[in-house]
């Protein structure tokens, strides 16, 4: 398959280049109006799910029980002033007669205290606007413009669910436009630094522009189909950018190691990707496999990342295995060219200094030989570190985002502020019961003892028709008859209203949730509302994340396993890779949930996580581990292949990929990083803590656990019975062989120092087993490179 691109690459540049531009602008043209397409919706709630089928069942029946619009009115005079109350009864009746709007409620109307602040100087106005999400957005948006700001004596805002979620997409859409412009400047600068060369910088840029570009005409065309969040772009930029730069870092540094070592640009490129484009294909394999987990959750949040990351990962891989190497293959040698620092020597006399690869790879070289030697003390040490950074995650809470998300400053959400401070908090909170067959007057006393056990729950305030209370506490008072409930198809409802001190999707009100379905009741009853979609989500996700982990490790299990041939990394991957991401739960809990750090960067803490936060940055940061493991595992293999020495094999191919490795993740930190500027704290948060989780992967787990871990585990480390070994070997020659160069003798001589490896088998580079007897050995063949594992032996 390799040999095939190769050939493709190699001999016809040119037609690749002109097909991959063609496909270019075709997705350009195509994708240009993805944005229009995607929903600003949570996309948190599972459809399926006992809230959302009653909440659909209210929005048919009962649209004004569901108010997603409020208009907070504020006038100086206060709300009672007569010239206030007949400008507020005016916008009443002209909003009631908009098109989109089915129900409106007023102070004014009904002379309810709870739509009237605690001073008297504001009251609301709240409606529903009926369609979809994508349909009541822009109505609010219309709303919004002719009803906000100032009517005489009143200041009007706009706020409530629909709003929360238009101003969520604008916020979220300036946001990214504002990382874009500072992660590609700044990524410019570090692939400079690292390859020493323009050209070689500007073409990790380039593929991630094709796999972005690629990945919004994906989208388009799958937002026709199924919904896809708004918040799936984040991650478009960040991989797009993020695994292109991996990608290519690791293909372009093997062809310039090529071009160096004597090789003509074709046969360079034909090396490359039958070396670094293997480890392209199986590192967007897992990537792509930890990212389609996500498709098992029925949250639409969580599937739109899976349909955008599993698309950038594919597109970022093709476009480096395909574009990258016909590109390569035409500069050649002018790959290195445009070297800043050359012409900035020139002009101080300095003298030429090491390589950036030659001096990466004499301080990969002290490290690795500092951790091999101490081992167990680095093993010990990092993880007692990762152990302890992930703590905080265990007094994790869990809710839903709400408009505090938004920055302080946005319209919105500073009309949710108020409501929370000045008035009574069921004025958004309450808990919608929804009764399927209500009583007839022989039952009635159902209804009746149904509302006094919800009365008598705690955080409970009263429990009332949609006409007024119904019950107070534990006694009746106002009560409402049966046929006074509005009822339509058989259906009648009740609203449970929490205590004020009760926030609407807090631990509390979720607690309330599952006290409510827990009532004994001879009625048959549904429960909705926001809080109760929080219970019903975590419920999903608590159901399928057995059989996500259970995917995700058994695949990684497997692509490991082809990678290497060895059935123990497998094991130590998956082990690594979850220590890796200890780091980033902690801080998640510490940083955001608690609210430490929450002046500097920005943010109101609410005391509790989004529920399906925590799956995503697993998928996500578990895949972007497994793509450094692949990185560092693959060229270990290729060592041990060549050279047949288990620590020898472990130095240098830490001593190779160190660089790369660190380069990828400090340029993907920075992608993430300016994602995480985002004034969103969804946003931010996923944005920072998956940058932390690449920070700490690519330093603690892969310079100091790994080295550690694997010196003392030894050669058994490439263990795996013959019969597996056979077929590792077959799938190697269908893949393309990954060791491309010949088998080098041991030593000077050509005879192995006793390190404890097993001996080479020169025909495939592995160690030999019992079975086959000892390994002939090699024809001496001096060369910088057994000199250079002798010393390692040294």
């Amino acid at each position: 398959m390799l040999d095939a691109l190769t050939g493709l690459t190699t001999r016809r540049p040119w037609w690749v280049l002109f097909a991959a531009l063609l496909a270019v602008v075709g997705a350009v043209v195509l994708g240009s109006g993805v944005a229009d397409r995607l929903r600003a919706g949570q996309g948190t709630e599972d459809p399926l799910s006992e809230s959302a089928l009653a909440g659909d069942v209210l929005e048919e029946h009962f649209p004004d029980s569901r108010p997603n619009l409020i208009l907070l009115v504020e006038a100086e005079a206060g709300v009672d002033d007569r010239e206030v109350a007949r400008r507020a009864l005016g916008l009443a009746e002209g909003l009631a007669y908009e098109d989109a709007v089915a129900g409106v409620t007023s102070y004014w109307q009904t002379g309810s205290e709870e739509l009237k602040s605690d001073d008297g100087s504001r009251a609301l106005i709240v409606a529903h606007v009926s369609g979809t999400e994508d349909e009541a957005g822009p109505a609010v948006a219309a709303i919004a413009e002719a009803y906000g700001g100032e009517h005489g004596p009143l200041t009007v805002s706009v706020g409530g669910q629909t709003a929360v979620l238009n101003d969520i997409e604008s916020t979220i859409a300036e946001d990214l436009l504002r990382s874009e412009l500072i992660a590609l400047p700044l990524t410019l600068l570090i692939l400079v630094w690292v390859y020493g060369s323009v050209v070689s910088a500007v073409l990790p840029l380039l593929v991630g522009v094709v796999a972005i570009i690629g990945t919004n005409a994906a989208l388009y065309v799958i937002a026709g189909f199924t919904d896809v969040s708004v918040f799936a772009q984040s991650l478009t930029i960040a991989l797009g950018l993020g695994l292109s730069i991996d990608y290519a870092l690791l293909m372009v540094r093997r062809f310039r190691a090529e071009l160096a070592a004597g090789a003509d640009p074709p046969t360079a490129t034909a090396v490359t990707v039958r070396t670094a484009g293997r480890t392209v294909v199986f590192s967007a394999l897992a990537i792509s496999a930890a990212l389609a987990a996500m498709l098992l959750f029925p949250l639409y949040f969580l599937r739109s990342f899976a349909y955008a990351g599993v698309t950038v990962v594919a597109l970022a891989a093709l476009a480096s295995l395909v574009v990258l190497p016909a590109l390569l293959t035409l500069l050649g040698h002018r790959v290195n060219s445009l070297d800043p620092r050359r012409l900035l020597r020139r002009r101080t006399g300095a003298a030429e200094p090491l390589s950036p690869e030659d001096a990466a790879d004499r301080r990969w070289q002290r490290l690795t030989r500092l951790v091999m030697r101490r081992a167990p003390l680095f093993a010990s040490v990092s993880l007692i570190v990762l152990v302890v950074a992930g703590l905080p995650f265990l007094r994790v809470e869990f809710g839903m985002a709400d408009d505090r998300q938004l920055p302080a400053e946005t319209e919105s959400r500073q009309v949710m502020d108020v409501i929370r401070d000045d008035f009574s908090s069921t004025a958004t909170g309450a808990v919608d019961v929804l009764v399927h067959s209500p009583p007839q007057d022989t039952d009635a006393a159902a209804l009746d003892a149904y509302a006094s056990a919800l009365s008598s729950l705690d955080d409970v305030d009263e429990v009332r028709s949609p006409l007024g209370v119904y019950s107070d506490g534990a006694n009746t008072r106002a009560r409402t008859p049966v046929d006074a409930l509005r009822e339509s198809d058989d259906l009648a409802y009740l609203q449970v209203m929490p205590d004020p001190g009760v926030e609407d999707i807090s631990p509390q009100s979720q607690d309330l949730v599952r006290a409510i379905r827990a009532v004994d009741t001879p009625l048959e009853t549904s429960v909705s509302g926001q809080a109760a979609a929080v219970v019903d989500a975590q419920a999903a996700i608590a159901e399928q994340i057995p059989l996500a982990l259970t995917a995700v490790v058994v695949s990684m299990l497997v692509l490991v396993y082809l990678l290497t041939g060895s059935l123990v990394l497998p094991l130590l991957s998956v082990l690594f890779n979850a220590l890796s991401l200890t780091a980033m739960f902690g801080a998640v809990v510490w940083i955001f949930q608690d609210g430490n750090l929450s002046g500097p960067l920005g943010f109101t803490p609410t005391g509790f996580i989004d529920t399906a936060l925590p799956v995503l940055m697993f998928c996500i940061a578990f895949g972007l581990s497994m793509d450094y493991g692949v990185f560092l595992m693959s060229r270990m293999r290729e060592e041990y292949d060549r050279v047949g020495d288990h620590r020898a094999a472990v130095e240098l191919g830490l001593r190779r990929t160190g660089g790369i490795i660190t380069a990828a993740a400090v340029t993907l930190a920075v992608v993430l990083l300016a994602i995480g500027a985002s004034r969103v704290t969804n946003t931010m948060m996923l944005g920072w803590g998956v940058a932390l989780a690449v920070v700490v992967d690519a330093t603690v787990v892969r310079c100091f656990l790994v080295p550690s871990v694997l010196r003392m585990t030894g050669r058994a480390t490439w263990w795996a019975p013959e019969p597996l070994r056979r077929f590792h070997r077959a799938f190697d020659a269908t893949l393309g062989e990954g060791a491309a160069e010949p088998v080098r003798p041991h030593g000077p001589g050509g005879d192995a120092p006793d390190t404890g490896a097993a001996p080479s088998d020169t025909t495939t580079g592995r160690p030999a087993t019992p079975e086959e007897g000892p390994a002939p050995a090699p024809v001496a063949e001096p060369d910088r490179k057994n000199t250079e594992v002798a010393h390692v032996r040294d």
